[in-house]
């Protein structure tokens, strides 16, 4: 866990305050993981790396599928892991699986 204040674990209590608010001051990048995902973990140093490197311009909110089923149903989270970018109080891109740090960067 990071000790950056704009990367954070969130649940769905917080969900609408830490994500959707706050993007309309900073996009979101909503990673939707779980601890038995292989690709997860690879993706994850990756997402934390590549929001440390805006230096506060992007926001990273982790959301742990197994204990937040009912958000990631919400948004219909089918596959592991789907990175989802928030902008303006919604949902304008996503991505499924591992990708290349490049890829990811120009998903951005």
């Amino acid at each position: 866990m990071s000790d950056l204040p704009y990367i954070f674990d969130v649940t769905a209590a917080e969900f609408q305050t830490r994500v959707i608010d706050a993007s309309f001051q900073t996009p979101v990048l909503v990673d939707f993981w779980a601890e038995w995902c292989g690709p997860c973990r690879t993706l994850k140093p990756m997402l934390e790396q590549i929001t440390e490197s805006y230096g506060g311009k992007l926001q990273l909110a982790k959301v742990n599928t197994d204990v937040e089923a009912q958000l990631a149903g919400h948004f219909g989270i089918r596959s592991l892991p789907t990175v989802m970018l928030v902008i303006n109080g919604a949902p304008v891109d996503q991505f499924m699986g591992a990708l290349p740090e490049s890829q990811v960067r120009e998903f951005l």
